[in-house]
């Protein structure tokens, strides 16, 4: 029966005046516990109607929802890296790749993906957020500011080098005016000139940059894998513009390596996005982390020749017999990403022997993510180790050596 619609009227007053329409005093009490979350949906849902009514409370319901946001830590609101990896996983057991991607390029997959989740995030005006790049040249620390579209172009205009050596097209190839085209800093002021920016500090002011960059990077995986994992150890006749960078044999290297350095820059440049725009950013996967470490301290030896070639070491030097370890400084890494080094001072291709490795003049330990950041230009050699014991000289010349890997 439809019934009569006064009854009806008079039913929906009651319930009017039921739970659905607490008094002022009702939604004052729950104020509290609606600002932490604490509610039941019924409760929110009645607060949440009193507020659109009343001012007051809307008032103090704002006051302490910024209250309760003190008593918590911020995090962020991306999902665990552990999560992607455990995903991939899970659908790689139930379905193997067919071209999987190798070992020593999983780590700038996994730094690509959480830069672009970071990336997607972004309000517009966040693109125009100056961003700090920081390096250290001859024992002195530089920097240019430019944008986050600006840091994407220098990131492309590096992985472009990359690219070249695997087949895929170099964004800046046949560029006029780019007299140095293997040149990492040559590269990126004419990547962001090509930008029509007017100025690294002017550079990268919309997201247009995103799609070209997350392209080349995906292409770059892609490459790796149809090359294949046994291929990462093949040698090639580039080292991204700078010969130095990369532990070399007979003037070529490790693809592997190439691809590692990659990954290290891009989750560094994804770091001076994240503090820029002041969002939280977690270390690679420990396993990638541990791949970049071990690629930073492969590539100390050669630093630290380089610094007594240019004259900037404050330990003397001293010769060694071919064949000879000479001196090593043990290198301890803590945290998920570390291990234990033991890093030649006196000859970059010495081979160390347990007995050299037992006798160091030296030791450091230094956390993982901050062994990184020093190799990265991001922290100065006095603020990185948590421990150090032996020659002071050599401390401070290998703890240099490793900001000294940085650049631009």
């Amino acid at each position: 029966m439809a019934g009569n619609p006064e009854d009806h009227r008079r039913d929906a007053e009651h319930r009017g005046s039921g739970p659905t329409s607490p008094t002022h005093e009702q939604v004052t009490a729950l104020l509290g516990a609606w600002a932490l979350v604490a509610c039941s949906v019924e409760e929110s849902a009645l607060v949440e109607r009193h507020l659109a009514d009343c001012a007051a409370c809307a008032d103090e319901a704002a006051r302490l929802s910024d209250a309760a946001m003190l008593l918590e830590p911020r995090g962020g609101l991306d999902l665990a890296p552990e999560l992607r990896a455990e995903v991939l996983e899970g659908c790689l057991a139930r379905r193997p790749a067919r071209l999987p991607v190798p070992s020593w390029a999983a780590p700038l997959d996994a730094e690509a993906a959480r830069l672009d989740a970071l990336l997607q995030d972004m309000a517009d005006e966040e693109w125009l957020t100056e961003v700090r790049l920081r390096w250290f040249e001859d024992d002195v620390e530089r920097g240019q500011t430019t944008t986050v579209g600006g840091v994407l172009d220098h990131l492309r205009a590096l992985d472009g080098l990359l690219a070249g050596l695997m087949g895929l097209p170099d964004p800046l190839a046949g560029l006029p005016g780019l007299a140095e085209p293997d040149d990492p800093a040559a590269r990126t002021l004419a990547a962001w000139s090509l930008a029509g920016r007017g100025g690294p500090e002017a550079a990268g002011d919309g997201t247009a940059s995103r799609e070209p960059w997350r392209s080349q990077t995906r292409a770059l995986v892609w490459a790796a894998s149809r090359t294949g994992g046994r291929m990462g150890e093949r040698r090639v006749p580039g080292a991204l513009g700078d010969p130095g960078r990369l532990p070399a044999v007979g003037g070529a290297w490790s693809l592997s390596d190439l691809y590692l350095e990659r990954a290290f820059a891009c989750y560094t440049h994804a770091g001076d996005i994240a503090h820029a725009v002041e969002y939280p950013y977690e270390p690679p996967l420990p396993p990638h982390l541990r791949l970049l470490v071990d690629l930073t301290a492969r590539r100390l030896p050669g630093s630290v020749a380089g610094r007594r070639r240019a004259g900037l070491a404050r330990s003397a030097a001293r010769l060694t017999t071919a064949g000879s370890p000479g001196r090593t400084l043990h290198l301890e890494v803590e945290g998920a990403g570390g291990g234990d080094w033991f890093i030649p001072l006196d000859s970059p291709v010495a081979a160390i022997s347990r007995t050299a490795a037992r006798g160091a003049v030296a030791h450091v330990a230094l956390d993982d993510v901050v062994f990184c950041q020093l190799a990265a230009g991001r922290i100065a050699p006095d603020e990185a180790a948590s421990g150090a014991e032996g020659d002071p000289d050599i401390i401070h010349d290998v703890l240099a050596a490793a900001a000294g890997l940085s650049r631009m």
